[in-house]
């Protein structure tokens, strides 16, 4: 490995000056003592030992500095070597004290961040694991039942197979799901910005949703009557699918005979904001921060008895963040939720 230091020369100055004084009045007392001082040559011996002393402490503490430092980096765990390579070696020791403070900084930034990945990673494959095991044990159980003799009673084999069909449907909803998330984070899902009425699409997403609230008694409805369409400028698929599932989970966390209400408002000159708010259970304060999370569910039982991937608010966040807007969460527990986002108006 070539050396290459970034030379400071303020120590091998002073050390050899200290050395070469301490060495002439040394050799002048002597030579005092036995015979007469020879000043030009005891200037010529001040030259010669400064020099000398000079280059050696120079070079002893380039190479001392050097291969103790090397020592350090090549001790510390997770070394990318052409970090060091690339960077002048100093010996100035401050600065080099400077710049050991920093890497081991910056690496234990980056150990960190590992970490919190690695978190990440095994409780994302555990959840996945958790969300994927379910609805197949329940598939694998009734045609297992099935296969075991229970296939010859007609009535038990209709109610197996529609429940072992509700298995395999929730599979492959959590596998799309899984899918748009995926391309959402990697930028694969390209936006189709179109100019359409937000309020014709709420309108068509309570049709959808209609017999899902009936069956909890909860009436979905606008604040106010909206006489006049209220274009705005969006992917209108990916926005219908935000407006679904918001709409979704505030019928799912909801109270029997509560309501959930949509409105429009204009937020600024080119903005609107849509808010969908409910007289449901609510979220506690401490959840809050985490719902956008993929899999984060606040009442794990509650939420899987209801069915869903535990994907539809992190697809939310991505698809709204996609269009460059914003989404808002707020909550109160045992009173009832509001989510809320950005649309850019019709110019």
């Amino acid at each position: 490995m070539a050396l290459n230091f970034k030379k400071t020369y303020k120590f091998a100055v002073k050390s050899a000056l200290y050395i070469t004084l301490f060495s002439t009045g040394v050799v002048a007392l002597i030579l005092h003592l036995v015979t007469e001082i020879n000043y030009p040559v005891l200037v010529l011996f001040f030259l010669a030992i400064y020099l000398f002393s000079f280059f050696v402490i120079q070079y002893r503490v380039e190479r001392f500095i050097y291969r103790r430092v090397k020592k350090i980096y090549d001790d510390v765990s997770l070394l990318d070597s052409t970090t060091f390579r690339n960077q002048p070696i100093t010996t100035d020791m401050a600065t080099l004290t400077k710049q050991v403070k920093k890497f081991a900084t910056d690496k234990k930034l980056e150990i960190e961040t590992l970490k919190i990945r690695e978190e990440y990673r095994r409780e994302f494959l555990g959840n996945v694991s958790h969300e994927l095991k379910t609805p197949l044990f329940t598939v694998q159980g009734y045609i297992s039942t099935l296969l075991d003799g229970a296939m010859d009673d007609k009535t038990i084999r209709k109610k197996y197979l529609e429940r072992a069909e509700k298995g395999v449907e929730r599979l492959i909803y959590i596998v799309k799901d899984l899918d748009m998330i995926t391309k959402l984070e990697t930028g694969d899902l390209n936006l189709e910005f179109s100019e359409f009425d937000i309020v014709e699409l709420v309108k068509n997403v309570f049709e959808l949703l209609e017999m899902r609230a009936n069956k909890k008694k909860i009436t979905l409805t606008f604040d106010t009557k909206y006489a006049k369409p209220i274009f705005v400028v969006a992917d209108q698929e990916k926005i219908q699918q935000v407006v679904t599932n918001l709409v979704m989970n505030s019928i799912k966390y909801g109270k029997e005979g509560g309501t959930t209400e949509v409105s429009i408002e204009d937020l600024v000159s080119n903005k609107v904001i849509v808010r969908i708010t409910d007289n449901g259970e609510g979220i506690q304060k401490q959840h809050i921060p985490r719902l956008f999370e993929r899999f984060f569910r606040v009442d794990k039982s509650g939420a899987r008895s209801e069915g869903g991937s535990g994907l539809g608010l992190a697809i939310v966040k991505h698809i709204i963040e996609g269009h460059n807007e914003r989404i808002y969460v707020e909550s109160q527990y045992g009173v009832g939720s509001e989510f809320s986002f950005t649309l850019e108006k019709q110019k």
